[in-house]
C-alpha cells in the first residue's frame, strides 16, 4: 500500500477539474466550495511536488502530470463508489482484511488496533453497510464487505500506478510491479525476465508472490498483484480475467537417474507399475496426465501423493521409483547433474503458458516494459 493514506477528496478535486476545466463547475460536481477545491488541488500539488494546472483567464489547463493522474483518479473513485470514504478508513479496512484480524493488522501497519477498529466502524457507518462479522475469534467479511474490499484494493492499485507515472514524468525512480508466479514460471522464465529488467529499471521494485492459480487469482482480482504467470486455464471467462498465450511447454516423464523405466522395452506399459507424484486434480498438469493415460487406453491410476511443490517432488523422486510429469525446465539443475532423468511422454503432452491480467488493466510504462520482456524471453525459451 502507499506510505500514507490517499486523500480521496484531493484526487476527486483533480479529476473533476480536469473533466470540467473550471473551478466553479468542478466544485459543484464534487459538492465542495470553490475555496475548498482550490485548497485540495494545492495540497495535492504540494504532496506531489509538481504543478497540476496552469491558471489563466481561460480556466484551468491541466499539465501533463494532471493528464496522467486524472484517469487513474477517476477509476479509483469509481472503484471506491462513495464520496464518504476517507483514505484513512480505506487503508484501515484493507489492512484488517489482508491481515485477518485487528491485532495482526496493527502489527503490520504500526497503527493501534483501537484506531483501526474505530476507522473500520466509521467506514461502516458512512456506507450504511455492515462490512465485517465476528464469529468467535475470526473476522468474516459480509457480502458487502467483500465487494468493498475488492473495490478499495483496485482503487489503491490505480492510485499507486498514477503516482508512479507522475514520478517517472518528474525523472524520479520509483514504481512497483507485483507478480503472481505459478510453479512453472519460477523455473526459468520469470528469473530471466527479472534479471534483464532490473538493470534497466533500477528504481522499480519487483515483488514476486508465489502460489497456485487458486491462491493467486483472488489477489489478482483484488488489485494486490498486477499480473499472474503460468499455465493458462481452458474456458476461462473472458469478462473475468484476460489470458495471453506466450509459449508452449512440453512436460516430460521425470524420474530418478537409473530408474528401470529408462531401459524398459515398452515404457508406455511399464510406467503403470510405478507410483505417481502429481499436483491436485484441479491443475492443468494433472488433467493433461489423465488425458495421456486415457489416450493409452488405460484406466487412470490412483495417485497416493498429491503435491504441487517441485522441491518436494524432486526429493521424493530421488529417493524412490515414483514418476512425475514435469517441465524439464523445472528440474534442469538435477537433470544436468545426472541426479534425475527425463523421457518423452508416450502421448504428446503440451500446455500453454502465458500472462493473466484483469480486464481493463492499464500498465504503467515500467509495467509495460516488464510485459514486453515477458513476451520476448518466453518466445526465446520456446525456441531453444
Amino acid at each position: 500500500m502507499m506510505d500514507r493514506p490517499p486523500n480521496i477528496r484531493h484526487f476527486a478535486a483533480l479529476a473533476a477539474t480536469v473533466r470540467h476545466g473550471s473551478l466553479s463547475r468542478a466544485a459543484r460536481a464534487v459538492n465542495l466550495s470553490q475555496p475548498a477545491l482550490t485548497q485540495a488541488i494545492t495540497g495535492l500539488e504540494a504532496s506531489l511536488g509538481t504543478t497540476l494546472f496552469e491558471r489563466g483567464p481561460q480556466g484551468m489547463t491541466p499539465t501533463e502530470a494532471a493528464l496522467l493522474l486524472a484517469p487513474r483518479a477517476e477509476a479509483a473513485i469509481e472503484h471506491i463508489g462513495s464520496s464518504r470514504v476517507t483514505g484513512t478508513q480505506l487503508r484501515a479496512f484493507l489492512a484488517v482484511v489482508r491481515a485477518g484480524s485487528y491485532s495482526a493488522a496493527a502489527e503490520a501497519t504500526g497503527i493501534s488496533a483501537a484506531s483501526l477498529h474505530r476507522a473500520v466502524a466509521d467506514l461502516s457507518v458512512a456506507l450504511g453497510q455492515r462490512l465485517i462479522d465476528r464469529r468467535g475469534r475470526t473476522l468474516v467479511l459480509t457480502p458487502a464487505g467483500e465487494r468493498r474490499a475488492r473495490g478499495f484494493g483496485l482503487a489503491t492499485a490505480e492510485l499507486r500506478a498514477g503516482l508512479a507515472e507522475v514520478a517517472a514524468l518528474q525523472g524520479k525512480a520509483g514504481g512497483r510491479i507485483a507478480v503472481g508466479a505459478m510453479p512453472l514460471s519460477r523455473a526459468r522464465w520469470l528469473p530471466e525476465v527479472i534479471a534483464r529488467f532490473i538493470p534497466a529499471h533500477p528504481g522499480v521494485d519487483v515483488a514476486v508472490h508465489e502460489g497456485s492459480h487458486v491462491e493467486l487469482v483472488g489477489p489478482l482480482r483484488d488489485g494486490e498483484i498486477d499480473l499472474m504467470l503460468g499455465a493458462l486455464r481452458e474456458g476461462a471467462r473472458a469478462d473475468d480475467l484476460e489470458q495471453e498465450a506466450v509459449f508452449e511447454d512440453r512436460p516430460a516423464l521425470v524420474m530418478r537417474a537409473g530408474h528401470p523405466l529408462l531401459t524398459a522395452a515398452d515404457p508406455a506399459s511399464a510406467m503403470f507399475a510405478y507410483p505417481w507424484l502429481l499436483p491436485s486434480a484441479e491443475t492443468p498438469l494433472r488433467r493433461y496426465w489423465q488425458d495421456m493415460v486415457l489416450g493409452l487406453g488405460r484406466e487412470v491410476p490412483h495417485v497416493q501423493v498429491e503435491c504441487g511443490s517441485v522441491m518436494m517432488v524432486r526429493q521424493l523422486l530421488l529417493g524412490s521409483d515414483a514418476l512425475s510429469l514435469l517441465s524439464p525446465a523445472q528440474v534442469s539443475v538435477e537433470l544436468e547433474a545426472g541426479m534425475l532423468a527425463a523421457m518423452p511422454t508416450p502421448v504428446p503432452v503440451a500446455r500453454t503458458i502465458g500472462i493473466i491480467t484483469r480486464p481493463g488493466w492499464r500498465p504503467t510504462a515500467a509495467q509495460a516494459d516488464f510485459l514486453a520482456l515477458l513476451r520476448e524471453v518466453g518466445r526465446q525459451q520456446a525456441d531453444e
